[in-house]
């Protein structure tokens, strides 16, 4: 094996196909999640530790720096961005335009981030949120169950009582509307006489 081929970054740059890159070091494939390189990683990092393997002690401390470079790079994503732009994988849909199509989008500095995670919805839920969670279901449940109880148990008072009044204002409409006419009409200019 010559040098060219054991490094990821000699072979990334290069652009050849059959180049090692650190996903393939790794066993992946470039859409791989956070999870996954980290768990490829502890798994390879326990096969090629120097202190752990029979291999001899030159070819494992070349591996596990190797993997420790690989993982170091695909863990963050800033580097993990970067590196995928020199090895030619794109995370951007080819069907998806630009946001102005008149000025091109320009390579600007990438924004800062904290957490290994790529997309917010990568992460598990904390305890916390779980727990509040659990909470508004139970609480969306208990309301639910009082209003079918309340329902079911005072439905026909609430419905008679609603009946009652919509017959009550019927029954004052037409009351209104009968003593309006029996009202005697009324000359509109009470001074003329005739």
């Amino acid at each position: 094996m010559t040098q060219e081929q054991t490094t990821p970054n000699n072979d990334a740059s290069s652009g050849r196909a059959g180049a090692i890159t650190y996903y393939k070091l790794l066993g992946l494939t470039p859409t791989a999640s956070v999870q996954e390189i980290r768990r490829a990683y502890r798994e390879l990092s326990k096969r090629y530790h120097p202190d752990t393997t029979a291999l001899p002690v030159a070819i494992a401390t070349e591996k596990f720096q190797q993997l420790n470079e690989a993982y170091a790079t695909l863990s963050n994503p800033e580097r993990r961005c970067l590196y995928d732009q020199k090895i030619g994988y794109s995370r951007i849909y080819v069907i998806q335009s630009p946001r102005d199509l008149v000025h091109p989008v320009s390579p600007g500095p990438l924004a800062r981030t904290s957490s290994a995670y790529l997309d917010p919805g990568d992460r598990p839920l904390s305890a916390g949120e779980l727990f509040a969670l659990f909470i508004l279901g139970v609480t969306f449940l208990g309301c639910l169950i009082l209003a079918v109880t309340i329902g079911l148990t005072q439905g026909e008072t609430a419905f008679r009582t609603w009946e009652l009044s919509v017959s009550t204002r019927q029954t004052s409409t037409i009351q209104t509307e009968q003593h309006q006419n029996q009202l005697p009409i009324t000359d509109a200019h009470p001074g003329s006489r005739s």
